[in-house]
């Protein structure tokens, strides 16, 4: 898979997941895709200062993103 391909792959992941995140007033950015495999997101909104954002983080957009690009190895939220 392109990094073209690869990019387009994790942004429909992210479109799929977006509704839960703006639904509790949150939102998501892709930032960036290194070496294949380790996607770097931006949670933003409410998701921001949320309790539970790192298994929203880790058991939606993480296991959302692996559904459309199995090649992610890991996916992080920088602040």
């Amino acid at each position: 898979m392109t990094t073209e391909e690869l990019t387009i792959e994790v942004q429909k992941a992210l479109e799929e997941i977006r509704p839960f995140l703006n639904s509790d007033g949150g939102d998501i950015t892709l930032i960036s895709i290194e070496d294949g495999k380790h996607v770097k997101v931006r949670l933003e909104g409410a998701c921001t200062s949320c309790s539970v954002n790192q298994m929203t983080l880790r058991a939606g957009v993480e296991t959302t993103i692996k559904k459309f690009a199995p090649q992610i190895e890991t996916v992080v939220n920088i602040m």
